[in-house]
């Protein structure tokens, strides 16, 4: 076997060791975890909807009608009735001609950008894009080349001079870890008239979350035809699991043929596409509940802001609260742990040497009283 203690024990030493919490129950602001209660700001249940009692009755009315597991890959026999519905209404929701379900937001960009790409193919993508983007470009074999974060002077240079036979521009809507939003509209505009170039768009984090009926960020910049192709998440604002890609009939069709993480992998249960369907319902029909997200992440940040806190320009459900170095960090989320509350302290290399932080969610699932309490025990670490 490799020697890997001394790894560990840098891991340890830097203050960058990762270790796990086991919870029980249900997602929600209050979490039984290793045996002690904590309030909760670390999920990305953005809209409180994966413990919706409609959501949790439609997964076993979904289970009784398919059973546990979808038993073999799309392709295979385990695409059913229940994939194909979610996929149809999902092309419907985000004004697409097709959508295709994958098991992760991981497996989806990975699946576009093998299918997609070659090796004579150029990705330029945000020097913050969320790693399935990066790993997706590695494994393409495509040229990867970067640009400063959502610096359209870096994008433009990047985009010069294209000696590439396709060339795919990659962003997040949202940024996972900073919480601001991907300028689209200019990117849009630097990339008007230019041949053999698209974009993919990872909004795991906006979908859901931004715009009236949360369609995420091209519904917020109102930008949805200039985007060639969507990916989104099931696992976050929808509360439920899985991802998909949307996009024109010639883009599903050729991930179908060419995607290997959708060809050689086992359908998501078809349960879970049932409680999905009853969930995407709920994005759409219930809007108060993103005015609710958008006053409590209001009411958050005038506090910190009182308490002397950086917060990064972020007017989503997440909230860095930058301190810099990651010793620090992991200080500041025990002390929070002390007092009931859970906060991840993110590390490199999770994001840069020197930019560690605590990354604060917020969810439409908590209130007023609950945000007041972060506020007051963050104050108390000053």
């Amino acid at each position: 076997m490799f020697e890997l203690d001394d790894f560990l024990g840098q891991q340890h030493a830097q203050d960058l060791y990762r270790a796990r919490i086991t919870c029980e129950g249900m997602q929600g602001p209050l979490q039984i975890c290793d045996g002690k209660q904590y309030l909760s700001f670390c999920s990305n249940d953005y809209l409180g909807l994966a413990a919706d009692p409609r959501v949790a009755k439609t997964l076993r009315e979904g289970t009784e009608q398919y059973g546990v597991g979808s038993g073999a890959a799309h392709l295979i026999n385990g695409h059913t009735s229940a994939h194909h519905a979610l996929e149809e209404e999902l092309a419907e929701f985000t004004g697409r001609e097709r959508a295709l379900l994958f098991s992760t937001g991981y497996m989806a960009n990975l699946g576009v950008m093998s299918a997609l790409l070659a090796r004579n193919d150029e990705v330029v993508a945000d020097k913050l894009v969320h790693a399935s983007l990066l790993d997706a470009a590695k494994l393409s074999g495509a040229n990867l080349r970067r640009y400063q974060h959502v610096d359209m002077i870096t994008l433009a240079s990047r985009l010069e001079k294209q000696q590439s036979a396709r060339r795919l521009v990659v962003t997040d809507g949202v940024f996972s870890m900073d919480g601001d939003i991907a300028p689209l509209p200019k990117m849009i505009k630097l990339l008007n008239g230019e041949k053999n170039t698209a974009i993919l768009l990872d909004d795991a984090h906006g979908m859901g979350v931004l715009g009236e009926q949360g369609r995420g960020c091209v519904e917020y910049f109102d930008c949805n035809s200039d985007v060639d192709i969507l990916m989104g998440t099931l696992g976050k604002a929808f509360g439920t699991f899985g991802a998909f890609v949307a996009g024109s009939e010639a883009l599903i069709e050729t991930l179908i043929q060419s995607a290997r993480s959708y060809i050689f992998t086992t359908a998501m249960p078809a349960a879970i596409a049932e409680a999905t369907r009853a969930s995407l319902k709920i994005v759409q029909n219930e809007n108060d509940r993103r005015e609710k997200l958008q006053s409590l992440i209001t009411q958050f940040r005038i506090g910190a802001q009182q308490l002397g806190f950086h917060l990064m320009d972020s007017m989503t459900p997440i909230q860095p609260l930058v301190v810099g170095d990651a010793e620090k960090a992991t200080k500041m989320s025990k002390a929070l742990a002390e007092k009931g509350i859970l906060v991840s302290a993110i590390r490199p290399p999770t994001v840069p040497v020197g930019t560690a932080r605590l990354r604060i969610t917020l969810s439409a699932a908590h209130d007023e009283t609950q945000v007041d309490k972060l506020l007051l025990a963050l104050a108390s670490l000053t």
